[in-house]
């Protein structure tokens, strides 16, 4: 039986490694491999991408994620609405990410593996406009077709 790998097995200077790596750019694949390299630190891929989350690693994205719009006519002057990926997905879900609501409210959002779509917002019992509700759904949609 293997035994999982975990932040606490490594060291400080390990750990800033890790952070460097990543701003300069590191995948999650590129992690595992330099730990291998430099640390001679064997580990799985799901183990790296468990570091990532454990040590709050923020990887830069390849290309800069632009936002889906829904023409202006739709909106009615409540604002925008835009809706953002994972790189790594939360777990539990098949899929999740960001969404900011036309009154700059956030939430996380997530479609769980009975295809049910959550939303848990930053402040507790914030509820979205039903029109920032709709076009956050046509976003999320036009979203997942691009994918």
């Amino acid at each position: 039986m293997t035994l999982m790998f975990s932040k606490s097995q490594l060291t400080e200077e390990q750990a800033q490694a890790l952070h460097t790596w990543a701003q300069e750019g590191a995948s999650i694949a590129d992690l595992q491999r330099k730990l291998g390299e430099e640390f001679n630190l064997k580990i799985t891929y799901m183990d790296a991408r468990l570091l990532v989350l454990d040590l709050a690693i923020t990887l830069k994205e390849e290309k800069p994620e632009e936002p889906v719009k829904v023409p202006d006519l739709v909106l009615q002057g409540d604002g925008t609405v835009t809706v953002t990926v994972d790189e790594i997905t939360v777990p539990g879900s098949l899929v999740s990410g960001r969404v900011t609501f036309g009154d700059g409210m956030r939430a996380l959002w997530y479609l769980d593996q009975m295809g049910r779509l959550g939303l848990d917002p930053d402040q507790a019992g914030y509820r979205p406009s039903e029109l920032d509700l709709k076009t956050f759904q046509e976003e999320l949609r036009l979203l997942m077709q691009g994918a």
